[in-house]
Formats: structure tokens, sequence, C-alpha cells
């Protein structure tokens, strides 16, 4: 189907590659919680904006210049690490009535889930080494097939993300009446981007 090397696997792997635990998906749950559907749906768009420009910049060949050049890899890397544990830390100390560490309008949800996006590794990956394996040589149609493959994956992120907002959004409307539980979460929130910031500088 349009040069994509089975089409349903593609699917399956891009659905899989979402449900798994990452930066993404604590863009998602935090950005719903402080600023609703629209800051959830914000974020959404930042991420699918994010999946596109690391899609197509592996279709540009960045592939192989990180490949040739571990070290750019690396620089990455370890930038995107010390991006999540400066926002894990902001949140983990944060006060009652502080300033939100992710604003409320909803641009800038979308800017910090994009930059969250392009700084991990987990995405990087993907779609620089992963994502070619869906290319079929013999049936490639040049943009054609990149094309509808970026499609493809706008459209189930932009539906598993507004699924993951809708469940965030309804459990959130519950826990409104105890603030208390808001701050606890976003405690844990805060450690758990320290940990994706420490893991992602430690692995190799």
């Amino acid at each position: 189907m349009f040069g994509i090397a089975d089409y349903g696997a593609f699917v399956v792997a891009i659905i899989v590659f979402l449900l798994i635990p990452g930066p993404g998906n604590l863009a998602l749950i935090t950005s719903t919680g402080k600023g609703g559907i629209r800051g959830g749906m914000a974020a959404t768009l930042g991420v699918i904006a994010g999946d596109q420009v690391l899609m197509w910049l592996a279709v540009a060949g960045v592939a192989a210049l990180l490949s040739a050049y571990p070290a750019a890899f690396s620089a990455v890397q370890w930038l995107g690490a010390a991006y999540l544990a400066w926002l894990g830390w902001r949140m983990l100390t944060t006060r009652p009535g502080d300033a939100p560490v992710l604003n409320i309008r909803p641009r800038q949800y979308f800017q910090q889930a994009a930059f969250i996006t392009l700084l991990n590794p987990k995405a990087i990956v993907f779609y620089m080494a992963f994502f070619p394996l869906f290319v079929d040589p013999a049936r490639h149609q040049g943009l054609l097939t990149f094309g509808a493959m970026a499609a493809t994956v706008a459209v189930l992120t932009f539906l598993y993300g507004l699924t993951a907002v809708l469940l965030t959004h309804f459990l959130a409307a519950r826990m409104r009446a105890n603030p208390a539980i808001g701050r606890a979460l976003e405690k844990v929130a805060g450690l758990f981007l320290i940990g994706f910031g420490i893991k992602l500088a430690i692995s190799k």
C-alpha cells in the first residue's frame, strides 16, 4: 500500500509506540490537568508537529548523518535529558500559589509538547532507525510513500491524544475538589520527568 511494507504492521507499531510511557505522554497528561481539553489538545498537536519534523528529517537523511557522527546524537540525548530534568525539578519544587510550570495558554502547551518530542531520543530512534524498515524498496513511490506514512502517524497520534486528553480531563474533574491530590500528582510527574532525564542521560 503506497509502497509501505506491511501497512497493518506499520499501524500496530505506531500504536505500540504511542502507548509506551514516556515524556510525550506525560506532557499530554500534565497539559490536560493544567489547561483542560484545550491545553491537552494543543499539546497533542505539539506532539504531532514534533513527530512530523523528526519523520521528515529522517526522510532527508539525518539518520545517515547521525550514524556518521554519533556525537551529534549524543548531544541531542544530553540536551533532551537536561531539559526534562529541569522541567521535573521545577514541578517538584513549585509551591501552592506559584505560577504553573506549564503555562495555561494553549500555544505554549503546543510549544512545550513539540519541544519535548523533538528532544525525545525514543522518538528520534523510532523515526530514524525503525521507521525506514517499513519502506518497501521495490514498490517505493517517493514522496507519496512518505506522505502516506506521515498522514498515518498524524491521524493515529491525534486519535490517541484525543482519547488520552478526554480520559485525563474526566479524572481531573473528579480531583479538583481536593487540591492536595493535584499537587501530589504534580510532584509525581516531576519525579517521573527527572527519572526520564536521568535514564536518557545514562542510556547508550
